[in-house]
């Protein structure tokens, strides 16, 4: 019994448990499932891929095609059993559901029934999907993530978006291959996005020397350090390439970030002292001096509005405060608040324009609105009013008396204070235009007289009110042209 006990375990299909992995099936059966599944982890070429069958011969070899081929071709119920058997331990794994496919087939394109069909065909089949390991993704995928790409190839991906890590460019010659082949392409997002890299990892000195000789590269990163505000690295750059204007006029772009007036006022102060040009130097003095005089104007008006001792300032009070104001609006400021004061003192418009040289076209041009919005129609006369060397006044306007009338006509003249410029406008179209369209009657009646006009006279005499003084006075022309011209007129001999 005992004998017969040992054949009946030996002659058994499921052989009992063994430490010897070599004659163990079920262990061969296990890693060779884990070498199929270990294929999607795989990210090198399907074709340097040595594949694999659930025997653990090589796909693709004689033995495996001849065991397969009659694997196919045999309907035997036994050797299906003895193989299911044998998987039993995996058995639980598929599904039952019937298929026409065997897990031998994915591998040579050969359904249960014999026909050959395509490996995109089988893959189509939900069945199929179930049962075979999941395919890799191609290739080029997996690239976006490889740091094998050359220079070139990385500025090519960085064009069109791709991720690409430039930390594989460890040495000098490295980075500054890929920055030349980035300023080839002419691409100014890659070439500031390689340079960040260079600012990154390179030394400064190091970096200004190799910017030094090219210059595409260097105006991008002057650029890009104005733009994100890195002034300190910014005038190291510029003093290591020795432009010493540029340095200062840096320096000097700071001010815009000191609100304090105080504050301001002395940092300006400092500049005055930079390397400028010439006609920047100038600027920069006027600047200071402009805010100098500001901070005292500010000071006094504020105490003025608030002891409530100005009548104007009563009347109008200030809306914002005078100080980092420009020129033109510190001078319209001083024409609205200080317009009769004395040239000695700071808030005079006249001490004003001739501090910071202010021309005489801009000046009358500030000085106008001011107290034309003030509807100050005396100032206007005074102010567009010369007198020569002899005593004789005249009206006289840099800007020209076509402007003044706009800007009298904005701030709601009075018709009798407009028809006094509208007659002044040289050019007699000019002129008709703009008594015609601010109903200066008076303006355009005595134009046409003086052109002897009696067509327009009438044609206009149907414009005004009957009765009116204006229609009175168009008949009184139009009588004084006929007798003008029915008397006789003397021709000497």
């Amino acid at each position: 019994m005992k004998v017969d006990e040992e054949e009946y375990w030996h002659s058994s299909k499921c052989k009992a448990f063994t430490f010897d992995d070599d004659d163990d099936e079920l262990s061969q059966l296990k890693e060779s499932k884990r070498a199929v599944n270990s294929l999607r982890d795989i990210v090198d070429d399907d074709d340097d891929l040595e594949k694999f069958s659930w025997s653990g011969e090589p796909v693709g070899s004689i033995s495996w095609s001849i065991k397969e081929t009659a694997s196919s071709s045999s309907n035997a119920p036994e050797g299906r059993d003895s193989s299911l058997q044998k998987g039993s331990s995996s058995h639980a794994a598929f599904p039952k559901q019937a298929s026409s496919y065997s897990i031998s087939s994915f591998f040579k394109g050969r359904n249960k029934f014999g026909s050959f069909q395509s490996l995109s065909d089988a893959l189509s089949d939900t069945g199929v999907k179930s049962y075979a390991p999941e395919l890799r993704r191609p290739k080029a995928e997996y690239k976006d993530y490889s740091s094998d790409w050359s220079p070139k190839d990385t500025v090519r991906r960085m064009q069109r978006g791709k991720i690409c890590s430039l930390e594989r460019f460890r040495s000098l010659q490295e980075k500054l291959v890929l920055l030349d082949e980035a300023v080839a392409v002419h691409d100014g997002n890659v070439i500031t996005a390689i340079l960040i890299f260079l600012k990154r990892t390179l030394k400064r000195e190091i970096l200004f020397q190799e910017l030094e000789v090219r210059q595409v590269a260097l105006r991008h990163l002057i650029h890009f350090l104005k733009e994100t505000g890195e002034q300190t690295l910014l005038l190291d750059l510029l003093r290591f390439l020795d432009r010493t204007e540029e340095v200062a006029l840096s320096r000097y772009r700071e001010h815009l970030s000191i609100q304090d007036a105080e504050k301001r006022r002395e940092f300006l102060k400092g500049c005055i002292r930079l390397p400028f040009s010439s006609e920047d130097a100038v600027h920069v003095q006027d600047h200071y001096t402009l805010l100098e005089r500001q901070i005292i104007i500010e000071a006094n008006d504020r105490h003025l509005e608030a002891s409530g001792q100005s009548e104007i300032f009563r009347k109008y009070p200030r809306k914002a405060s005078i100080l980092n104001m420009p020129l033109v609006t510190t001078l319209f400021y001083s024409c609205f608040y200080h317009y009769t004061e004395a040239e000695g003192t700071f808030s005079s418009p006249t001490n004003l324009k001739k501090t910071f040289k202010i021309p005489d076209k801009q000046y009358v041009l500030t000085a106008l609105a001011a107290r034309a919005k003030l509807r100050a129609w005396h100032d206007v006369d005074a102010l567009l009013t010369t007198k020569n060397w002899l005593g004789y006044t005249k009206k006289r306007a840099p800007i020209g008396f076509h402007r003044v009338v706009e800007i009298l006509q904005r701030n709601s003249a009075p018709v009798q204070v407009l028809q006094e410029y509208v007659r002044l406008v040289e050019d007699v179209e000019t002129r008709l235009n703009l008594a015609m369209k601010y109903k200066c009657h008076d303006v355009v009646i005595d134009t046409y007289r003086d052109l002897k006009d009696r067509h327009q006279l009438m044609a206009y005499r149907c414009k005004v009110e009957r009765g009116s003084a204006e229609e009175d006075k168009i008949d009184s022309i139009l009588s004084n042209l006929v007798k003008n011209d029915s008397s006789p007129t003397y021709t000497p001999s």
